[in-house]
């Protein structure tokens, strides 16, 4: 008779970059179910929105994610232009071009990233010191336009609070013809090694039914064979003047989810060629708009990770009554439930990586209710919770005080 035994994973564990907590279920080696417990992360950003003013909302919602920090702003600024009248009708020509380019370098390091972990995760260090290695001039390049190497403040609403200079364009060119054959370099060492192959392919699989059901977006859902990409679906900044393919692969395991993200970097590449080339020069950037009326606006982004969604509700006031964000890893992270299972222990710490996971995006308040009257907990009874749980560790670890 087979006997269950739990195997945690996490809050802590060197595979997450960020807290949050797996419950594996396992039979001998074999995962037979997994519990996903969130909640170590959670920090008020829908709520702290509604105190700023429209055009210091980009500067919060940035910091939603460090890796994709532009995906936020621009869903967000998408969804204000919406209640204006749309992103095509407000937001100046060159502004849409500096967009785009923004979107995809963000995207180029965003892959490089979860690359680089992939290779240090599975062992190949090779990997993980390339990628770094040439995640950096793309860094560069960021700091060398908006002054930042991570959150670049470069979004508001009716435009991009910074220029691309003409003597820039050039530094960008060369950064992207000698990124170019660093992407072979990773294509050839991923996709044609027989050892990553063996250790990749099979594991953790999402079927192209699964992804449906369980709303996997991006990458994770591109590797299923699932044809969804909103910078296609839904077409924002200059992506529809631009020549790109969205990868498909089909098997769903960890490696068609490293092929998509690798081949994407090539299509990344190219979009950002292509925007440099055509570029209007001496255009304005900013619509300078004054004022958002009533109403309600949504705005969707391709974000790394996939749909990246934000609503906002305006009363014609100066500051957002509602915002509504929903992140891709509130998605992609759930279908873990059904990827993890069936592997065994150390298949489910690759597979719990593979969606390129961002805990701070997913987290949600949780609440909590008391046993005996089930009442709803407000936050100063959080607190109090909170410093009885420090007094109780203490008289633990340091005896009962005085």
């Amino acid at each position: 008779m087979s006997h269950k035994i739990i195997v945690p994973i996490g809050p802590y564990h060197p595979l997450q970059e960020e807290p949050e907590y797996f419950q594996l279920y396992v039979e001998g080696e074999r995962v037979v179910d997994i519990d996903i417990i969130i909640g170590y992360n959670h920090r008020g950003i829908e709520k702290l929105s509604e105190s700023k003013h429209f055009d210091q909302v980009p500067f919060l919602v940035e910091r939603i994610c460090g890796i994709c920090s532009s995906s936020h702003p621009y869903a967000y600024v998408l969804a204000v232009e919406n209640i204006l009248g749309g992103e095509a009708t407000i937001v100046p020509e060159r502004a849409l071009y500096i967009r785009t380019i923004i979107d995809e370098l963000q995207r180029i390091h965003s892959h490089l990233l979860w690359l680089g972990l992939a290779g240090h995760f599975i062992g190949y260090n090779t990997i993980w010191m390339w990628a770094w290695k040439y995640r950096e001039p793309v860094l560069d390049c960021f700091e060398m336009v908006t002054g930042n190497r991570n959150n670049y403040a470069m979004f508001k609403v009716g435009g991009v609070r910074r220029d691309i200079k003409d003597e820039d364009i050039p530094v960008l060119k060369k950064m992207l013809d000698e990124l170019s054959p660093a992407v072979d370099l990773f294509r050839g060492a991923i996709m044609d090694d027989p050892v990553i192959k063996m250790r990749l392919k099979g594991v953790g699989v999402l079927t192209r039914q699964q992804v449906i059901d369980w709303c996997v977006v991006g990458p994770t859902a591109r590797a299923s064979g699932v044809n969804i990409d909103i910078r296609r679906d839904d077409p924002y900044g200059v992506i529809e003047r631009l020549d790109w393919n969205v990868i498909l692969e089909k098997e769903g395991d960890i490696f068609c989810k490293t092929v998509v993200r690798i081949l994407e970097l090539y299509e990344s590449i190219s979009i950002i060629r292509q925007s440099l080339n055509k570029i209007p020069k001496g255009a304005p950037i900013d619509a300078e708009v004054k004022d958002i009326p009533a109403g309600e606006g949504i705005g969707r982004v391709e974000a790394p990770r996939g749909e990246c969604f934000h609503y906002i509700k305006s009363d014609g006031t100066n500051r957002p009554i509602r915002h509504k964000i929903r992140s891709p890893s509130f998605m992609n992270v759930a279908s873990d439930k059904v990827s993890a299972v069936g592997g065994t222990i150390s298949d489910a710490t690759l597979t719990l990586a593979a969606v390129d996971p961002c805990y701070c995006c997913t987290e949600r308040v949780a609440v909590i209710r008391k046993t005996d009257n089930h009442k709803v907990m407000n936050g100063w009874d959080l607190i109090k919770l909170s410093q009885e749980k420090t007094l109780r560790l203490k008289e633990v670890y340091y005896g009962r005080p005085e």
